[in-house]
């Protein structure tokens, strides 16, 4: 059981704090996004910390899980925080993230739905962007105004 959900049983969906990484994935100057099953909207694959893990240890399982591709190398590109991170899922969880971004390398695979948090994956041009959950928006703000996507 993830240490989240664990700690769930004891809070309810009282605020809490959570650390996680999230993974760019580019090919062909598009970014790969995954639709969300807890949400219905889009988002940057990703997730949340478990006990004794490291980031890169996060992004590259969370990668695999959520897309079925693996990286050669992750690259530290920011790390988001602060209100602008809080979210409240559909079943009332509410959460404050501390999002450690991620540019994956040397990516390889075939890409794939691998659990049921996605309902789909799809490569997007930033002039062809979808709805975005909030915080992969401001994350996508800050990937185009950093020039990542051109």
């Amino acid at each position: 059981m993830s240490y989240i959900k664990e700690i769930r049983k004891y809070i309810g969906h009282s605020p809490m704090l959570s650390a996680g990484a999230t993974v760019v994935v580019l090919k062909d100057n598009k970014i790969l996004l995954n639709l969300r099953s807890d949400t219905n909207t889009w988002g940057i694959p990703g997730g949340a910390i478990e006990l004794g893990e490291t980031l890169e240890e996060t992004a590259a399982r969370e990668l695999k899980e959520e897309t079925n591709l693996e990286s050669e190398k992750f690259t530290l590109l920011n790390v988001f925080s602060g209100k602008d991170f809080y979210f409240k899922y559909p079943n009332q969880d509410e959460l404050y993230s501390v999002v450690a971004l991620y540019i994956a390398d040397g990516v390889t695979g075939d890409l794939k739905i691998t659990d049921n948090e996605s309902f789909e994956l799809k490569y997007f041009g930033k002039d062809e962007l979808p709805v975005l959950e909030s915080r992969a928006e401001i994350i996508m703000n800050w990937l185009i105004n950093n020039k990542y996507l051109l």
